[in-house]
């Protein structure tokens, strides 16, 4: 046959054939050495949570606290509110107190050498506010000293002072300082200058009165320095310089 006539053989493209999945074994291999399918790899169980019975309980609580603080919080604030809604309706003011007269009664030594003094004091007190009254109540004291020494002390009358009102008080105090010699003494030198030093301490519990309400019952301490010229018996004293310091305590 000619070469025309021949027919034509086209390679065929091996790599280009799809081969069926097969496992290679090796040619003495058993049956057995075959490949074996391989189960697909079973997921990874996470393990289940041990349940706390102790969870709720503890959850309860910490809400029974939040809620506790948020009361007292709330409540700290309505007071809060409120204190402020009566300052500024009332605008509280503390009394004030002067010193009118000074008396020496009796300014002596005993024959056992203490220092016997009686003093008779004009105050006046003061109520600066327009829309609260103050009771004055059991226990006022007021008292003299002299070098942080008390020469004597008397007490303070109970009675009820209205608005903007002012009260004259006369007050006699009385006291007795052992070893009064050597005070005496001072007191004998400080005089010959003309300006003794003298302390004028108030201690008063009142009882502040908004309307009808009746408050709970504070101290107002006042101290007021003094200047006075002499300390003679029986002779109203001169007094110089006054400066009067207040404070209320609950």
């Amino acid at each position: 046959m000619s070469d025309h006539q021949r027919p034509k053989i086209h390679p065929m493209d091996v790599e280009a054939q799809p081969h069926p999945r097969t496992h290679l074994v090796s040619p003495g291999s058993s049956r057995s050495e075959k490949a074996i399918p391989v189960p697909p790899p079973l997921l990874h169980q996470h393990a289940m949570p041990a349940i706390n019975s102790s969870q709720p309980k503890r959850s309860c609580f910490c809400r029974c606290i939040c809620c506790t603080l948020a009361m007292l919080f709330l409540l700290l604030i309505i007071l809060a509110a409120s204190a402020g809604a009566l300052y500024l309706i009332f605008k509280p003011k503390l009394p004030s107190y002067s010193v009118d007269t000074l008396r020496i009664s009796d300014l002596r030594l005993n024959l056992d050498l203490s220092l016997y003094a009686k003093f008779d004091v004009k105050i006046t007190a003061t109520n600066p506010n327009k829309k609260i009254g103050i009771y004055y109540e059991k226990g006022g004291k007021l008292s003299v000293l002299y070098t942080n020494t008390k020469l004597c002390e008397g007490s303070l009358p109970e009675f009820y002072q209205g608005h903007q009102n002012k009260t004259a008080l006369n007050v006699s105090l009385t006291g007795q300082v052992q070893s009064g010699r050597t005070l005496m003494s001072a007191l004998q030198q400080q005089q010959q200058t003309g300006r003794i030093p003298l302390d004028l301490n108030i201690h008063a519990p009142i009882a502040i009165k908004l309307g009808r309400l009746k408050l709970k019952k504070v101290k107002v301490l006042g101290q007021c320095q003094l200047v006075v010229d002499s300390l003679s018996s029986n002779n109203l004293v001169s007094i110089k310089a006054s400066n009067c310091n207040f404070k209320m305590k609950v």
